[in-house]
């Protein structure tokens, strides 16, 4: 029985894969180290004796240096372990060949059954949705939501509404992308049609949110202004019954390419890097190799290891602008007064993880192999196939929202810890491990802690089975909780 795991040859550290007690010989990779303390599962234990000052090495990459001396068989955790991240830095164009996705495709395309809308793309929801431009109307966009949902039941896939308390107070840029959030947000392919609700004296206004939404967009938009509305909920509800007989379509075969794919992790554990995030990164190369569409992002959450996908730019083009978001993140945080390692939370720790190099070498790897096409802006949509790299802050809410906005048509979440928020588009929630799976069944869409018993063939094959399941109608733990959230990035001044 394997009690532990070594990431790649060389690292100084294994990650257990159950709970440990002082004086258990645990069995890993052909090697067996005896503990000295207990190490509960997804945490680190030493293999042999580090010295103080030195580097602490998993996944192949330095996660920090120990703040004193370590013995083969202790627990490596917060009181013996320190990140060394710092400032910005200089980063170097090294382009390595080897980190590109496997050649091994699959015998057949998977297919899965889509909304394919007039201008190509290829919606997995067939909805209305309702986009307050302010927080005052928030609450009177779920109650027109509620009402024509019931209407329309069976006619349209839902009817939802994405209140936000912004849109008035705000200022220049921070406006700006409360705008553009809601703009790219109006244009995506699970929403047949969108109702845009404003109040009328705020500072997001109506014509000038419908002014950022393309050209090509407008025919399947809406708009109610609830200060010149004798009855805005029932002219609302008019509106929507509109937009759902306008949008009405039938599902089509179409093949795993015509799939966004985003990705995303949240409430990581120290099992996260060896299971759930590797077999999102072998969909993602799925995916990027049908020539598909993957966006990742989590800025914060690839510090420590932005190096290894710097590497993978697709030109030096691509390999400037991830330096420029990564840079252009570190300032943010330093500007607040922040560190910019400051980022693993309780749960994380709990978890097993100790730094945010740990955290950021296990996240990255959402993003499998595939080269970086493409670096885009907070609240841009993805304009090219392949793997895209978008700027956003690692906040579950406002990352998945962002990931939504750029065109996600589902998005993968993998968690170690677990929880119930949804977002506006299919969100598959994939644990880390078998106990967090079991335990939240109404939370949890996909158990990848098999991964350590099955091998991640078995895992992937049955994982991209229920993409394309859920691609194709079948709801996900979130859509059966009614869980469908935005949350938007706000980071200048209120008035």
């Amino acid at each position: 029985m394997i009690d532990a795991v070594i990431v790649r040859a060389g690292d100084s550290v294994a990650t257990m894969l159950r709970d440990g007690y002082a004086g258990d010989v645990i069995a890993m990779d052909g090697t067996h180290v005896t503990l000295t303390q207990d190490v509960p599962r997804g945490h680190k234990v030493a293999l042999d004796h580090i010295p103080a000052g030195s580097a602490v090495t998993k996944y192949g990459y330095s996660i920090g240096r120990t703040t004193r001396a370590v013995a083969g068989g202790d627990r490596v955790h917060s009181d013996n372990l320190s990140t060394g991240l710092a400032g910005t830095l200089d980063y170097r164009f090294d382009p390595d060949p080897t980190r590109t996705a496997d050649d091994a495709t699959a015998a057949t395309t998977p297919t899965f059954k889509g909304f394919v809308r007039g201008d190509g793309r290829v919606g997995t929801r067939n909805e209305i949705w309702i986009l307050p431009t302010v927080g005052c109307v928030a609450r009177t966009a779920e109650r027109i939501a509620a009402k024509a949902g019931a209407r329309l039941t069976g006619r349209i896939d839902g009817v939802h509404a994405f209140g936000h308390p912004h849109g008035c107070s705000q200022l220049g840029h921070d406006l700006d992308g409360t705008r553009q959030i809601l703009a790219s947000l109006a244009c995506h392919p699970n929403a047949g049609g969108v109702l845009i609700v404003g109040l009328g004296c705020e500072e997001n206004q109506v014509k000038a949110l419908i002014e950022a939404i393309p050209a090509w967009r407008q025919p399947m938009i809406r708009t109610l202004t609830a200060q010149l509305s004798a009855d805005e909920v029932e002219e609302g509800i008019a509106l929507v019954e509109e937009l759902a007989e306008l949008a009405a379509c039938d599902r089509q075969d179409v093949g795993i390419e015509r799939l966004v794919l985003g990705v995303k992790c949240g409430g990581s554990d120290g099992l996260s890097g060896l299971t759930a995030n590797p077999l999102v990164g072998r969909m993602s190369d799925t995916v990027v190799g049908a020539g598909g569409r993957v966006v990742f992002t989590e800025i914060p959450e690839i510090f420590g290891a932005e190096q290894t996908l710097m590497n993978r730019a697709a030109d030096r083009t691509v390999f400037e602008a991830i330096v420029g978001v990564v840079n252009g993140f570190k300032q943010y945080f330093i500007d607040h007064g922040e560190p910019v390692s400051e980022n693993p939370s309780p749960g994380n720790v709990a978890g097993g993880i100790t730094t945010l190099e740990e955290k950021s070498l296990g996240a990255v790897q959402k993003a499998g192999r595939s080269p970086i096409v493409d670096v885009i802006p907070y609240a841009a949509r993805a304009r090219m196939d392949g793997l895209t790299l978008l700027e956003a802050p690692g906040n579950d809410a406002v990352s998945s929202t962002a990931l939504a906005a750029a065109g996600a048509t589902v998005i993968l979440f993998t968690t170690g810890r677990g929880t119930p928020l949804g977002f506006p588009v299919p969100t598959i929630k994939i644990a880390s491990n078998t106990d967090l799976a079991q335990r939240k069944p109404g939370w949890i869409d996909f158990d990848a802690g098999q991964v350590l018993d099955q091998g991640f063939a078995v895992a992937e094959s049955a994982l991209l089975d229920r993409i394309c399941a859920i691609a194709s109608g079948e709801e996900t733990a979130a859509e059966r909780n009614g869980e469908r959230e935005i949350a938007i990035w706000k980071n200048g001044v209120t008035l």
